[in-house]
């Protein structure tokens, strides 16, 4: 799966995608985020972003951010390291 999926208010997708994002293996980091060193956070667009979605992952001082279309397509992708990525936007 190389594309998001939205079912029910869950969102799932592969976790290579997020784990190649922080540089990690993908076991790697489903560890980290049982253990919630990895958190998350969804948020669905409004207004002229309606059908978007932005979807966060935050480890320390690093921040992935990808921003998803309705179909389920990563149409943007942005990561950040240091204090500007302590605070989710």
């Amino acid at each position: 799966m190389s594309m998001v999926e939205f079912e029910d208010g869950a969102v799932s997708l592969d976790a290579a995608i997020v784990a190649e994002g922080f540089g990690l293996a993908p076991e790697q980091l489903r560890q980290l985020m049982r253990t919630l060193k990895i958190t998350t956070r969804h948020e669905r667009g409004v207004d002229e972003d309606a059908g978007r979605h932005r979807l966060t992952f935050l480890y320390g001082r690093r921040r992935l951010q990808l921003l998803v279309d309705a179909t389920g397509t990563i149409i943007e992708r942005s990561y950040t390291e240091g204090d500007e990525a302590a605070q989710p936007r």
